[in-house]
Order: C-alpha cells, then structure tokens, then sequence
C-alpha cells in the first residue's frame, strides 16, 4: 500500500501526493541542463539528416553545377588572366552554388512553419538556438562536402595551387557558417514559398556579381566596385582567394567578417523565433 504522504518525482521536482504536503525542490544536476540540451539538439540533427537524405535531388544538383559551371568558365577566365584564371574560376563556381545552397536550410525552416510542426516543436522544451542548430548542421554538411568537391576537383584535376590548407580549411568553415546564418534568418522571415525563391533567386545572383565572384571586380563599373564589400559574397571570394594563395593576414580578417555576418543573422534567426514572429502566417 503506498504512503499518503509519498511524492511522485517529475523532472526532479518532487510532486506531493497529498494536500497538505509541502512542496520539495530539489537542484538540478549539475550539468543536466547542458546534457539534456545537446540531447535535444542531437535528436533534431538526425531527423533533420533523414530528411534531407530522403529527396537527395536538391543535394546532387549543388554537387554537379558548380563542376559544369567549372568546366565552363575555365578556359575564359586562363585566357583572360592567365594561370590565376584557374582559381578564379574555381572559386567563383564555388561562391555562386554555395548562395544558392542558401534555398536548402531556409526551405527546411519554411517547411515546418507551413506544416505547423514549428509551432508544436516551439510548445516543446526545445530553444529557439536548439531548433535552428539542428536545421544548420545537415545543412553544413552538405556545404562542406560541396566545397571538398569543388575545391578538390580544381585542385586534382586543373592544377589550383593551394598554398595553405589550414588557411582554406578555415575559410570554408568561415562562408559555411555566414551562409548558415543567412539562410536562416530568411527561412524565419518570409511568409510564402514565392517570397523564399524570389530572395534567393534575386538575392544569390547580386551578391554574387556584387561579390566579384562569375565576374572579376576589374571588369565591373566603378560604383559596383564601390559598394562591393557590402556583400558577403565579396568577402567570401576574396578570402578563399587569400587562403589559397596562403595570406594569413587578409584570410583571418575576411574569416572575421564572415564569421560576424553569421552571428548577427544567427541572432536574427533566434529572436524571431522566441518571440513567435510570423509563424502562424506562413502558407
């Protein structure tokens, strides 16, 4: 026979079982709070993961363009530039299908608002930087495994000199986390599908141009050279660039800017979604 007076514990609060009882709380465990978030973040990385593997068309599509848009722009740019042509062209095929990637995490966030599940993930104890995590990275991943493919076939198959993959490495890490950021922001903001691929679409192919990244800046008119370190796409261009030609200084700083363009947008990202902003609207 149970105890009238015994207490039924729940997430270690003990509950008392008859009135009258006073209430017991006991502290948390010390680092409970830091196991059951990276739980919670796990469990949304592998769904998120299952998902994007289930239509893997959108991922095989961001692998192969920047590799026939390599091949095409290759010989123009060797022609134009000389050897240095070659990690131009690598690097601006790399650039362009890495902002149109962009569509990939902020068509994820969408999704969920459309379907609902948002507003149901957000009645969970899950956090508003928990949920964007887990949507971020798979998401990573596959920017990652982008740049490899494309750095990796420009350097095995054209020859790009590479003269400091640390360096590289960073700045990969560095435009991967900006995009991040990017995409999510956007994905929280827009209310429609149309809205989502009429940003990206417009978006992508401004900052690219803007960014010096299918056209060298030389070539561009005065005024777009201007105004051209305004896009991410420039700083990302020109620090794979430095990396590759092993400049320590120039990549560290372009890193920073990236890196800094990704925390405000992350943070954008974040405070939309604790305060619950458009997510009933979305259709």
């Amino acid at each position: 026979m149970i105890a009238m007076n015994a207490d039924v514990q729940l997430g270690g609060t003990a509950v008392p079982a008859a009135l009258g009882t006073p209430r017991v709380s006991r502290p948390p465990e010390p680092g409970r709070g830091t196991r059951d978030a990276l739980r919670r973040t796990g469990v949304l990385v592998r769904h998120n993961t299952a998902v994007l593997l289930h239509e893997p068309g959108p991922l095989v599509g961001r692998l192969v363009m920047p590799i026939i848009l390599l091949l095409a722009l290759r010989p123009l740019y060797e022609q134009a530039q000389g050897p240095g042509g070659t990690s131009q062209a690598v690097v601006g095929s790399l650039v362009t299908f890495s902002l149109l990637a962009l569509s990939i995490v902020g068509g994820s966030i969408l999704s969920e608002r459309v379907w609902r599940t948002w507003d149901r993930l957000r009645a969970t104890p899950v956090r508003p930087a928990e949920l964007l995590v887990g949507k971020a990275v798979p998401v990573l991943g596959v920017l990652l495994l982008q740049q490899a493919v494309v750095l990796g076939f420009g350097v095995l198959v054209f020859g790009m000199p590479v003269a400091a993959p640390g360096l590289l490495v960073t700045a990969c890490l560095a435009w991967g986390l900006a995009l991040l950021g990017m995409g999510s922001a956007v994905g929280v903001t827009v209310r429609s599908y149309g809205q989502l691929s009429t940003t990206f679409d417009i978006g992508s192919l401004f900052l690219t141009t803007l960014g010096g990244a299918l056209v060298p800046l030389s070539t561009l008119p005065g005024w777009l050279r201007a105004v051209s370190p305004a896009s991410p796409g420039y700083w990302a261009a020109r620090t794979l660039r430095h990396a590759a030609a092993g400049d320590t200084g120039p990549t560290l700083r372009g890193a920073a800017v990236l890196l800094a363009v990704g925390v405000a947008c992350g943070a954008v990202a974040c405070r939309r979604v604790a305060r619950g902003w458009g997510r009933a609207s979305a259709v």
